[in-house]
């Protein structure tokens, strides 16, 4: 005699996955989570509740909303996407474009490198929030842009102006990266990874990684030699040669005293 499949009570289902009576309901008004089983007056849940239950927690630890996790399962019920195969192109897009995590600096680490600076500059970078502090350490968010001001401000290149550039910099890129990924993503399976297949979309980003990022130096040393060589030939770079440190004219001198 075969025997009865696993059921619980919607209490026992709470208690056996440790997701609250209320938020199981909710699920299921949302859709994401499969209805139970109805015997007489008395609602009836099995494995495949534990298992959808414990999917629909992993997808809100990737950062998935109610809605997209609906979605997500009602294409994997329908047989039109494989699981194992999504979350490894999630994590593909998800995964670092560039090699840069935040590191804790000591204070004798953190002075090492910022030697020769002039005083006040440890002030600046925590005011520009570049560095952190953290109790008797420093918190560097992004190692590679820390660098970077370091270097600007050794050519001669103020903090407060360096920040602003990266302010810039980041708008514009932040509104570039929104459009280009839309529009990869409008083309997935129909010019970008041809064939459609989630094997064929993940080498086509695995190529957009290394190719972006070296075609993102390219468009901007390109557009920033344009813009300057226009700045020269329209005489306004002129006002480089009259700022601090020029030298006076006779009138200069004369307005002097």
């Amino acid at each position: 005699m075969p025997e009865e499949p696993e059921s619980y009570t919607i209490d026992e289902l709470a208690s056996l996955t440790r997701v609250p009576s209320r938020t199981i309901r909710f699920y299921q008004s949302k859709g994401a989570l499969q209805p139970p089983e109805i015997r007489g007056r008395v609602a009836h849940y099995g494995p495949a509740h534990v298992e959808r239950l414990k999917l629909i927690g992993e997808l809100q630890d990737r950062g998935l909303r109610i809605k997209a996790i609906r979605e997500l399962v009602e294409r994997i019920d329908a047989g039109e996407l494989a699981l194992g195969e999504w979350l490894g192109l999630q994590d593909q897009l998800a995964s670092a474009w560039a090699d840069d995590h935040a590191e804790v600096l000591s204070q004798r680490d953190l002075e090492a490198r910022l030697e020769d600076r002039p005083p006040g500059f440890l002030a600046d970078l925590l005011r520009a929030d570049v560095i952190q502090r953290q109790g008797d350490a420093y918190l560097v968010k992004s190692p590679g842009l820390f660098r970077v001001t370091l270097q600007l401000h050794a050519a001669g290149i103020d903090l407060d102006v360096a920040t602003k550039a990266g302010e810039i910099l980041r708008k514009h890129v932040a509104k570039m990266t929104r459009e280009l990924a839309a529009h990869f993503l409008k083309n997935a399976g129909d010019g970008f990874g041809r064939e459609g297949t989630t094997e064929d979309l993940q080498r086509a980003f695995e190529v957009l990684r290394p190719v972006g990022l070296e075609a993102l130096r390219l468009v901007f040393g390109q557009e920033m030699q344009r813009v300057l060589r226009e700045h020269v030939e329209s005489g306004r770079t002129a006002v480089v040669a009259t700022s601090r440190g020029r030298p006076k004219k006779p009138d200069d001198e004369a307005e002097g005293g």
